[in-house]
Formats: C-alpha cells, sequence, structure tokens
C-alpha cells in the first residue's frame, strides 16, 4: 500500500490564521468601551432618580422648631400678644391698656406706650386683628375704639430698625350704654367692617353687632363711623360664651356655655340667623372651650373640655341651596382643654394646645405638624406673620420665640395621594389646583387625576393604534409583494418621524373643530370599514381565478383602496343624516343620555391624533418580529395544508409574539411619556372620568404647564418632580413587567 504524504504546512500559511494584534487590541478596546457605557447609562439613570427623589423628600418632612430667643417682660397681666411682619418687634396688651413693645434683637429694653385714647377707660376686653394690625379696645361703659398698629423700618446708615406707633381711633358705642363688654371681634373687609360684642347687661348676657363705615377723602382715610347696629340676643338660647367675626365682615358666629352654635349671616342691612348646630353633641360634655377661624374664614376651628379637635367648614350641601358649616376634620385629641389659639396668615395652619403643650397643626391635610411639650406653661401664642416663627408668652411674663420652618406644609402622602375635604367642597375628592384667585384658597395637589389623565389617554391612544398597526404588520410581512414592502416599510418609518407638536397643532386647530360635529359620521366610518374589508375579503376568496389573476398575489390592495375610499365618503357625507335620525344633535344627546360633558377637545381627538403617533413604531417592531420567523415554519405548516392566513395566525404570531409584545410595550411608554399632544389637543382639566368626550390632564402635560410658574423649590416645584417620579416608575413598572412576559413567551415558544 503506498503511503500517503502531506504537505508541510509552512510558517507563512500558519500567519494566514493568526489575528492581527490591531484587531485583538480593538475588540479589547470595544469591549471595554461598551462595558464602560452600559455602567455609564446605568450610572446616570441611578443619578436621575436619586436627584429626583433628593426633590421629593422634603415634601414628606414635618415642621422643625427650633428656640430662637427669650425676653424677660415687665411683670403685668396681659391681655393680647401682637407681632409685626418681621418678628422683630412684638408688643403686648396689659389688662390696663398700656402696650410693651418688645425689641427682639435686644438693640432696645421694652418700651410701654398709652395707646393715646383722648379719655380715659377701663377696659374689660380686647381683640387682635393681626393681618391689619389692628387692636379693639372694648370698656366696662359699652364702648369700643380701634387702634392701629402702625409698623415701618427705618435706616440710620447700614443700621435697620423697625419701630412702631399706636394710632388710636374714637370711641364708638355697641350695645346697652353704661354696661361692660366681655368679648369683642371685628372683620375688616376694606369696603365693609362688622364688629360684634357679648355685654354684660344687669347679669343677662346679650350679643350686640354694629357695621362700620370709613370715609374715604383726597386726603387719604377718614375717621370710622358706626352704620347699622344688630341686637342679635333674642335668637340665642343659652349663654353666649364666643363671639367671632369673618374677614369678609358678613358673618357671625357665636357659641354657648351650652355647646351649641349660632351662625349669623348679614345680606344688605339684614343679619339673619342661618344656621345653628352642636359641633361635639356626641360628646358627654359637648362645651366649647375655643373657637376661632381659619385663615380664609371658611373654616371654624373648635375644641371641646376634653380636648377634642375638630374643624366645620362652610360648603353647598347636595340638594341644598345655602353655605352652611360641616363637620369636615377630626384632629388628634389634645392632654385638655385648649388654653390658646393662634392662626397663620400664610396657610391653614393653626397653633393650638393646652398648658405646656403645643401642637402645631394643618387644616387642609388634617395632620399635625409639630407637636412638643415646652417647658414652661403657655398664657398667649402666636404664629409670625410670614411662617417662620412661633412667640409664646409663658404665665410668668417671659416671651419666647422660636423659629419655625415648615415650607411644605400642604404636602405630604394624604394630601398627594388621598381624598381630601377641602373647603367648599361637599365631600372629600382628588382635586389637582395648584393655585387660586386669592391667598387664602387652599393649593389641591392631588397626583390621582393627572395618574388617571395619564392611563385615559394611553388606553384611548392604544385601543386605536394596537389594531391598526398589528393587522398592518401582519400584512406587510405575510401577504404584501416584496416590491410593495421595500416601500410600505420606510413610509412608515417616516411617519415615525413627525414631530409631536405638530400633530398636537393639527390635532387642536383642525381635527377637535371638525370632529366636534362628525361625531356620527366618524361611528359609521368605524362600522363600514371594517365591515367592507371583511366582505371585501370573503367575495375576493370566492372569485374564479379567472377573474383574480389579473391582480398579482400580494398587490390586492389595489382593489381594496377604491372601495374604501368610497365606503368612507360615504360614510363621512351620511353621518350629518344619521346623527338626525338616530340623535337629533350628538353633542345634546349624550350629556342628556349618559349625564357625561361633551367638549370639543376630547379624549376621542387625542387618541386618534396619539395613535398616529404610536402606530409607526409598534408597526415597525412588530413587523421586523414578524419576518424573522424562519421561512421553514411557514414553510411546513403550508405543506400540511394550512391556509396563509392560518399560518400567519397560528405559527408566525405565536413565534413572534416575545417580538410583538415588545413593540406593544415600547408603544405603550411612548404613549404615557406624551406631552405636546395631549397638552394642545385636550381642555387640560385634572378630571377623574373615563367619558371618551371630556379632556383630561397627563402627568407630562401637567409638568410643561405647571413647571415655568413654580417657585424654586416651592411646594409645587418638588410635586412636580413627584409627578415626574411618577411617571418614571410607572414606565419602570410597566418595563419589567414586559420584560418578564417577554422572556416567558419567548422560553414558550423557543421550541416550535
Amino acid at each position: 500500500m503506498a503511503q500517503v504524504v502531506f504537505p508541510k504546512r509552512s510558517a507563512n500559511t500558519s500567519q494566514r490564521f493568526t489575528t492581527a494584534r490591531s484587531t485583538l487590541l480593538v475588540d479589547r478596546c470595544m469591549t471595554y468601551f461598551i462595558r464602560v457605557g452600559g455602567i455609564a447609562v446605568v450610572v446616570a439613570v441611578l443619578g436621575i432618580f436619586v436627584f429626583i427623589l433628593f426633590q421629593i423628600l422634603p415634601l414628606l418632612h414635618g415642621a422643625q422648631v427650633k428656640p430662637r430667643t427669650s425676653v424677660q417682660i415687665p411683670p403685668q397681666s396681659y391681655a393680647v400678644l401682637g407681632v409685626d411682619e418681621w418678628t422683630e418687634l412684638p408688643f403686648l396688651v396689659a389688662t390696663d391698656g398700656t402696650l410693651a413693645f418688645v425689641d427682639l434683637t435686644g438693640k432696645r429694653d421694652v418700651q410701654t406706650v398709652a395707646p393715646g385714647f383722648e379719655t380715659a377707660k377701663t377696659f374689660s376686653a380686647y381683640y387682635y386683628d393681626q393681618a391689619h394690625q389692628e387692636v379693639l379696645f372694648a370698656t366696662s361703659d359699652g364702648t369700643f375704639a380701634l387702634v392701629k398698629i402702625e409698623y415701618k423700618a427705618t435706616f440710620g446708615g447700614a443700621l435697620r430698625t423697625v419701630v412702631a406707633q399706636p394710632q388710636a381711633g374714637p370711641f364708638l358705642p355697641l350695645g346697652q350704654p353704661g354696661f361692660p363688654i366681655k368679648r369683642i371681634a371685628y372683620g375688616d373687609a376694606g369696603s365693609q367692617k362688622l364688629v360684634a360684642a357679648i355685654q354684660d347687661v344687669d347679669g343677662a348676657l346679650e350679643v350686640h353687632a354694629a357695621s362700620l363705615s370709613q370715609q374715604r377723602t383726597l386726603l387719604g382715610v377718614g375717621k370710622t363711623t358706626l352704620d347699622q347696629t344688630y341686637n342679635l340676643s333674642g335668637m340665642i338660647q343659652g349663654h353666649p360664651q364666643e363671639v367671632v367675626v369673618n374677614a369678609q365682615a358678613d358673618g357671625v358666629v357665636v357659641s354657648t356655655q351650652e355647646g351649641e352654635v349660632y351662625y349669623f349671616y348679614r345680606i344688605g342691612n339684614d343679619l339673619n340667623l342661618r344656621q345653628r348646630f352642636v359641633p361635639f353633641k356626641d360628646l358627654s360634655n359637648p362645651a366649647i372651650t375655643s373657637m376661632d377661624f381659619l385663615f380664609g374664614s371658611v373654616s371654624l376651628v373648635f375644641s371641646s373640655a376634653s380636648g377634642a379637635n375638630r374643624v366645620f367648614s362652610l360648603y353647598v350641601s347636595e340638594g341644598g341651596t345655602e353655605r352652611l358649616f360641616g363637620h369636615t376634620k377630626t384632629f388628634p385629641t389634645l392632654p385638655g382643654a385648649s388654653s390658646f389659639y393662634a392662626m397663620s396668615l400664610r396657610n391653614k395652619a393653626f397653633l393650638i394646645g393646652t398648658g405646656a403643650v403645643a401642637s402645631l397643626r394643618y387644616g387642609t391635610t388634617e395632620t399635625i405638624r409639630w407637636q412638643q411639650t415646652l417647658p414652661f406653661t403657655v398664657a398667649h401664642a402666636l404664629i409670625g406673620s410670614k411662617y417662620n416663627s412661633l412667640l409664646f408668652l409663658d404665665t410668668t411674663g417671659r416671651l419666647y420665640v422660636y423659629q419655625l420652618d415648615d415650607p411644605h406644609p400642604e404636602s405630604g402622602l394624604h394630601a398627594l395621594f388621598g381624598k381630601i375635604w377641602y373647603e367648599g367642597a361637599p365631600q372629600p375628592a382628588y382635586v389637582w389646583q395648584s393655585t387660586g384667585g386669592t391667598d387664602d384658597v387652599e393649593p389641591k395637589l392631588s397626583l390621582i387625576p393627572l395618574m388617571i389623565g395619564s392611563l385615559k389617554g394611553t388606553v384611548y391612544a392604544m385601543l386605536f393604534a394596537v389594531p391598526i398597526a398589528l393587522l398592518a404588520a401582519i400584512y406587510t410581512s405575510q401577504f404584501l409583494d416584496p416590491n410593495w414592502r421595500v416601500f410600505m416599510k420606510p413610509t412608515m418609518e417616516i411617519m415615525a418621524s413627525l414631530p409631536s407638536v405638530i400633530l398636537g397643532f393639527l390635532a387642536a386647530l383642525w381635527l377637535a373643530p371638525l370632529l366636534e360635529t362628525r361625531v356620527p359620521s366618524f361611528l359609521l366610518m368605524l362600522v363600514c370599514i371594517p365591515a367592507a374589508a371583511l366582505l371585501f375579503g370573503n367575495v375576493w376568496s370566492t372569485l374564479p381565478i379567472g377573474y383574480r389573476k389579473w391582480i398579482k398575489p400580494g398587490s390586492e390592495f389595489l382593489a381594496f383602496v377604491p372601495i374604501l375610499v368610497l365606503v368612507a365618503s360615504l360614510a363621512w357625507c351620511l353621518g350629518p343624516v344619521f346623527d338626525r335620525l338616530v340623535f337629533g344633535d350628538f353633542r345634546l344627546w349624550w350629556p342628556h343620555v349618559t349625564g357625561a360633558s361633551f367638549e370639543q377637545r376630547n379624549s376621542l381627538v387625542v387618541g386618534f391624533m396619539m395613535g398616529f403617533a404610536v402606530i409607526p413604531i409598534v408597526f415597525t417592531i412588530t413587523e421586523d418580529a414578524l419576518s424573522s420567523v424562519p421561512p421553514e415554519l411557514k414553510s411546513g405548516s403550508l405543506a400540511l395544508g394550512a391556509s396563509r392566513w392560518q399560518t400567519a395566525v397560528r405559527v408566525v404570531l405565536p413565534t413572534a409574539s416575545a417580538g410583538v409584545f415588545s413593540a406593544l410595550m415600547i408603544g405603550l411608554g411612548r404613549a404615557v411619556g406624551e406631552t405636546m399632544i395631549v397638552l394642545m389637543a385636550t381642555g387640560n382639566t385634572p378630571i377623574m372620568d373615563f367619558n371618551l368626550f371630556s379632556g383630561m390632564r397627563t402627568l407630562s402635560a401637567n409638568i410643561a404647564v405647571e413647571l415655568p410658574e413654580a417657585p424654586y423649590n416651592g411646594t409645587l416645584y418638588r410635586t412636580l418632580f413627584l409627578g415626574g417620579m411618577v411617571l418614571f416608575l410607572l414606565t419602570f413598572l410597566m418595563n419589567t413587567l414586559a420584560e418578564i412576559l417577554r422572556q416567558h413567551l419567548r422560553e414558550r415558544y423557543k421550541t416550535v
């Protein structure tokens, strides 16, 4: 046998299969580059998450209260504690009528001055209006006078000093002359003023009120005079205990020792009894120990002898016609009957307590912002005008000033995600209303309506986009002629490049006005076009081959397009006739039948136009997934006798289900994060319903609308970051679930 001799491999031949060193170096560099790039992306996402988180966390913090200073006041019995807007020169009113001004900067000693009345009087009651820096002095002979505390800042070189000057007005009669006034209250609304008092007339307590007028001249404000007087005693049963007047100077509230409350409302020149109620009727002892308004004078804060603390607000109940007080909030019980109360002039916070216990509470969110047992017994308390300080006067005559840091009292988990009973509302609700017409309006910062709006817009967009995109992808990948497919795919990808602002512009200025009167036409098209497609397919499949051969397989749509245009045109033209025959006028029929509103810029417009933004994305990825199915599977299915449609639905689609599902999730993410279309094509009203013909406000659109007006580091500013975080987490959650399901589908069909 001849021996086979193999030629020896030369050195040059071995070098041919050796990878070049430069190639290995580039490969190694690219490996590290990709690895570092991936890590950088993860770090960047985590960095964004951490940044947003640090912007949000202050919303969940309570108030921080720290001691600032204390000053010993000359020993005296004090009835009123007041303070200027800078918390630099507070004052106290002694029971003899003198005023003591305390310089908290330590530059001056305590200054005691007289109010400056023309005649000497014996004072029996006082009332301090912090908003207008006015003090009412009530006398033992049935008169009262108004003292205005004029604060101003003076500058001597670089030294700033706050000075105060009391300006006393004349004494005016109120009630029965010659009898002492035990309680007095005052409301100043500028154009109208109202004063009310409880007077001791020979042992019987009477309630009197009077409206005041103040003439204005070219030289300024004139003297205050009595206008209209009222005797409310005959309408009150029991023994009057406290009286308050609202800031609008049109309402008087009187509480009795028996625990009953009387609400009087002024219309024109009449002050009539509007409501009687008992705030603590469910308690064994319904007696009221304190009663006062919150900022805005829409809500009353009550406390009982047992320490119960409740808020009653004005609202029109269902079926009612008048605003009446109703129980809206219940706070945790105090250790005992409240002995002091102060409201904030910046928000709905109030300071209440008993003995040495002080509690800062927020009326809107029904939460305790801060509570502490102080090392002294509180006689009087006050919240600084800028909500940055707390002042306490103890029973020994020492004034304590605490620094208050509570930048976001209106926030919290309950306010952001729970139902809140807002002032004027008949029941708790989820509401977003970041600003109002006046300073005393409660910010309403519930994110629930925005989350519902995002879900609503996404659902309607996907309902419109998914059937069209999936069916188009199936037809393009499985039935369309390859020569047409070359044009179809790039055309859809070009659609994806359309700017959102253009789509939103078209939706707002063209589509919304068009669909407002053409909803029946749209409904007819929605029914007729699919029916025509099914009918055409059925007829086409039954036609003899002699007719079908004129159109190349995969180009059958050329025969259907004229029918599609004809059916769509007929449905559009017959829409008004259908509207008159069935609905009369759909815009009026819909609210009448469903009770829901019909708006021009609605969810139908958003779903239609946002669907056009989602269709190219879903179509492109789905078509790629379907086209990637091995042709052997399709050939085997066809060889076993399955039709092309059966093969597409039962073989190709399940095999590509992981990719199809990914396409749907990417399209869903596109719809959730859309901003400009929903910003321009809806009314941007944060409502909570899935009415097809009403608008919405989404999380993304809300950020775009509100952020330019949000004060830096303010509550609204941080709440918008929270909205971004919620959107981030929703997207992350959906993508995570989508990946889990995609892996499940991939594992299930990998052996197919």
